[in-house]
């Protein structure tokens, strides 16, 4: 049966037809729909991690028990999960064991755009580079197999547009795969310092192997074509390039990436008059080249950074742009992405805002919107759970100096259970007096509504422990804790002037949910009436000030000619922040 998939629905295919029986992940673009659809196949346990270290180790314990487990992320999550993937490599597997990298040249949703082809050579595991759905479940498949039969954790590297692009799959049967025995093995998987230094050796011995396995390997293949030029590519950039180049240049298209095949590459590059090395990110596939001797073009023609799309190819080569459409450039209107209407952060950030003599450290969610106009209530976001470690170094700092300034920390609910946890107790033990606001809205919501620690239901919806903010924070030692409903602004204003006036460390929840969450029975037990209203403006009264719209709800429209405002009711869900802000109260309830 053939069917039109993702890249990452296709992944989720392959784990299944590899008798994959453990999966566990942490959601993050472009790589969160991978545990969605394994988590649709009964035959595979499937969860959501705290962050993805922990699904590193949760896929490692599945495989030292003997099932064949994988673990998914986006790249920065890797650097997350560096401590454990790291040491695994060293101890080789029981049940096959496979780590899924999502990468995002051209950064589209991530904070940096990092390589992570690196960590295959840095931590000595085999790689493999799908370039379309089809390879993504055929070389997960393989995957398996190969982490059985050479004893190591593989890793397969994908890209945005590999993760989310459809293309046509072929699908097969699920493979039962027995779960192979447990035997206490201390040599292989208690990594002491005395055993480490002999599995240190084995690893070089291991790559050998894989080395000879990569000549041969059917992933890496040559097409001959004309030999007045040889593209060496990997991933989509093999397309990308056979898009341009067409029948009038020859192909070594990599899929098995590390260990790369020293004397295919050779033999290709030997063949042809001129080579050209098209990959994303790094010069990796390229300084493996010039290691070899070569001097082919790569990074002195192309650019070192983002996708390296057809187009890019092209103004590069020969400064060739197809034909686009005419418009007027100065006519187009620059339109940021926005908070949604009846976000439950829009007015705990409208109220922030406004405090003076503040410094906020925000960090990784929807609210980072808040970074920008008309909110301006964020002052760095680094990482994720960075903003509670970050607000705490930044009062230090300013307290030692003399300087009069306090610090909020911002963070969501989801990234809290993720690392914001750690910080916090950071922040407890270390004595600082940051204002620590942990924002929830009862879901997982940047990355599409995936359920976390906080929502009551696991990954494939089955009920699960709740754990409660509240009486988390006040176990790690903060003593000063209040839960306000961040529609309601004094609300807001008040809870903030008592924890500003507190001289240690305080927490503020902020607890309404996410307007487009899925509300459980539970929800609509606790927030009683949720966006069961909408609002008007009765024109008559209102005055034109525009002062809700400094709310910065999309819902708001103001009528150029009216000099009026008006509320879209198709939008609106009643939050009610625009009506507290009206000064005339000419934005009221509809009955």
């Amino acid at each position: 049966m053939k069917k039109l998939l993702t890249g990452d629905e296709a992944i989720a295919r392959g784990a299944y037809e590899a008798g994959v029986r453990h999966a566990s992940a942490y959601p993050g673009t472009p790589s969160t729909e991978i545990l969605e659809n394994i988590a649709t196949y009964k035959e595979i346990y499937a969860e959501w991690a705290p962050n993805e270290k922990v699904a590193m180790e949760s896929a490692i314990g599945a495989s030292m028990a003997g099932v064949r487990s994988m673990a998914s992320m986006k790249h920065v999550g890797v650097n997350v999960a560096a401590d454990p993937l790291m040491t695994y490599a060293y101890m080789g597997v029981n049940g096959g064991t496979v780590l899924v990298t999502a990468d995002e040249p051209g950064m589209f949703s991530s904070q940096n755009e990092q390589d992570n082809r690196n960590y295959a050579k840095h931590g000595k595991f085999p790689m493999m580079e799908p370039a379309d759905s089809q390879e993504c479940l055929d070389m997960m498949k393989a995957a398996f197999d190969l982490s059985e039969e050479f004893n190591v954790l593989f890793m397969i590297r994908l890209v945005t547009r590999v993760c989310h692009s459809k293309s046509i799959v072929e699908l097969g049967e699920r493979k039962e795969i027995e779960v192979k025995p447990w035997e206490p093995n201390p040599m292989k998987y208690v990594a002491l310092p005395a055993h480490a230094r002999i599995l240190r050796v084995q690893i070089e011995e291991r790559t050998a192997k894989l080395r000879e396995f990569s000549e041969v390997c059917p992933y890496n293949r040559v097409e001959m074509n004309d030999r007045k030029v040889g593209i060496i590519a990997s991933g989509p950039s093999y397309y990308y390039a056979k898009e341009v180049f067409g029948e009038e240049a020859s192909y070594l298209k990599l899929g098995f990436t590390w260990p790369l095949p020293p004397k295919k590459i050779t033999e290709f590059c030997n063949s042809v008059d001129e080579i050209y090395i098209v990959e994303e990110d790094d010069p990796y596939i390229e300084d493996f080249v010039r290691m070899l001797g070569f001097k082919p073009h790569g990074k002195d023609l192309f650019p070192p950074y983002g996708e390296m799309l057809p187009s890019i190819l092209r103004k590069c080569l020969d400064g060739e742009e197809l034909p686009t459409v005419e418009y007027a450039q100065d006519k187009v209107i620059k339109r940021p992405p926005t908070l949604c209407s009846g976000c439950p952060h829009r007015g705990f950030f409208y109220r922030l805002g406004k405090r003076k003599n503040i410094m906020i450290s925000g960090d990784i969610g929807c609210y980072t919107l808040a970074a920008g106009p008309p909110y301006n209530a964020m002052n760095s976001c680094v990482c994720m759970g960075a903003s509670f470690s970050v607000g705490h170094g930044a009062q230090q700092a300013f307290d030692r100096a003399g300087v009069d300034r306090r610090v909020v920390a911002v963070l969501g609910d989801s990234t809290f259970f993720h690392t914001g946890i750690n910080s916090l107790l950071n922040t407890v033990y270390n004595n600082s007096r940051t204002i620590s606001v942990i924002l929830d809205n009862r879901i997982t919501a940047m990355t599409g509504h995936q359920n976390n620690p906080g929502t009551g239901f696991t990954a494939q919806g089955d009920p699960a422990g709740e754990i409660q903010l509240e009486p988390l924070v006040k176990a790690m030692g903060i003593k000063h804790v209040r839960v306000v409903n961040p529609n309601d602004l004094d609300a807001v204003d008040k809870a903030l002037d008592e924890l500003l006036a507190i001289d240690e460390a305080s927490v503020l929840i902020t607890r309404w949910p996410c307007v487009l969450k899925k509300f459980s029975q539970e929800d609509i037990d606790e927030f009683e009436g949720m966006f069961s209203t909408k609002n008007f403006v009765n024109q008559e009264v209102c005055i034109g000030c525009r002062k809700c719209q400094k709310t910065g709800c999309p819902s708001l429209e103001f009528q150029d000619e009216e000099k009026k405002m008006l509320i879209n009711p198709d939008s609106c869900v009643g939050c009610d922040v625009c009506m507290q802000v009206c000064p005339v109260q000419a934005i009221q309830k509809k009955q």
